[in-house]
């Protein structure tokens, strides 16, 4: 039988773990941050039960929409472990936003999804400045979000998170794939690192490996390995936007999970296989790293990682050296990497031992 005691408890949201306040407390402390990303078209003021955007007043005619969501993976969990939470929110934005400029569209409006068992406002006002500083960099405005605190679903200082993006492009500019020709060559743009894909098999080797996140990263004496394996997902949105604008880009794949070899397919139509050389563009030294680490085979760097690649372009043949020009003035480091062939829809990354691997020679590797 419960006790007088427990029978007259009086029980209160914050005695069950959810501190109403400090979530008040975290809105107000990241508004200046969402208003720093107006744009035309939204204000990016927080606090009401939803956001409107103005298409006209952003310039769009006959605009269709094109919408994306996602997250960033145990990437998360390696900026939870390390204190590294002020760029996660630049990976949360860069994962939507690429996605939406393959598609031809342009990134409008952005929302968070903030979800952990205890709040910790340093830490959500942290990883949110990181947000804001993505939809800066993509010109899209942060509109809202929600912050979720959920006792018992979460550990100590744990968090996840989830992102949702809007974006638009004119009836008719859309990039579909439709326009991928035989004879097209494919222009690899450079990333920026692991990006925010195949997290779980770096955290796997760093565990088995002992690897020491805090000292100089055995490829780089100048620079710790965490900074590294944290470095934010590169986010292409305004540098290919003119050129798509301009009809200059045929198809464009975004390399994240599934690499090269599952991602390029996605923007093929059928009947055309794209051919990509291994030997056209330096590996760089932390997926050499991961790979020697792991023993990694060839095909399943080419299926797990972006290789140094974090966006491959599909355009006509004689419109590539000039654009390749154009991209490094916007400054994309670009470089053909392989061409468009008929055949089965599919890519095939050929090369030699030396492009990748002194263990093993990159045999070709093959999706259909």
């Amino acid at each position: 039988m419960a006790s007088n005691d427990e029978t007259s408890q009086s029980y209160s949201y914050a005695k069950a773990g959810v501190d109403i306040a400090a979530g008040n407390a975290l809105v107000k402390a990241i508004g200046p941050l969402a208003r720093a990303t107006a744009r035309p078209g939204a204000d990016a003021e927080l606090g009401g039960f939803g956001a409107f955007f103005d298409l006209k007043a952003a310039g769009y005619k006959d605009p269709l929409l094109v919408a994306g969501n996602d997250g960033v993976g145990t990437k998360v969990k390696l900026a939870i472990d390390h204190d590294r939470h002020d760029a996660i929110g630049i990976d949360l934005v860069a994962m939507c936003v690429n996605d939406l400029i393959v598609q031809g569209a342009e990134p409008l409006l952005f929302l968070d999804y903030f979800a952990t068992g205890k709040l910790d406002t340093g830490v959500a006002e942290r990883v949110v400045a990181g947000i804001a500083e993505g939809c800066r960099m993509a010109g899209c405005a942060l509109i809202g979000g929600e912050t979720a605190e959920m006792p018992g679903m979460y550990g100590p200082g744990d968090y996840d998170l989830a992102g949702f993006c809007v974006g638009a492009v004119e009836r008719g500019e859309q990039l579909t794939g439709e326009r991928v020709a035989e004879g097209d060559v494919l222009i690899g743009l450079a990333s920026s690192g692991v990006h925010s894909n195949g997290y779980s098999l770096v955290r796997r080797l760093a565990a088995d490996k002992g690897w020491k996140m805090d000292r100089p990263a055995l490829f780089d004496n100048e620079r710790l390995l965490i900074d590294h394996l944290i470095e934010p997902t590169r986010i292409y949105v305004k540098s290919l936007l003119p050129f798509i604008r301009s009809g200059r880009i045929h198809a464009l794949a975004h390399i994240t999970g599934g690499g090269l070899l599952e991602n390029v397919p996605r923007v093929l139509p059928k009947g055309l296989h794209a051919r990509i050389d291994a030997d056209a563009w330096e590996q760089p030294r932390l997926m050499a790293f991961l790979q020697a680490q792991g023993r990694i085979e060839p095909e399943e760097m080419a299926r797990t990682f972006n290789c140094g690649l974090g966006m491959v372009l599909a355009v006509a043949a004689d419109e590539a050296a000039t654009l390749i020009t154009d991209l490094t003035a916007a400054g994309e480091t670009a470089f053909p990497i392989g061409e468009i062939v008929a055949g089965e829809k599919g890519c095939t990354v050929f090369g030699s031992a030396e492009a990748w691997s002194a263990r093993a020679p990159w045999e070709a590797v093959h999706v259909g």
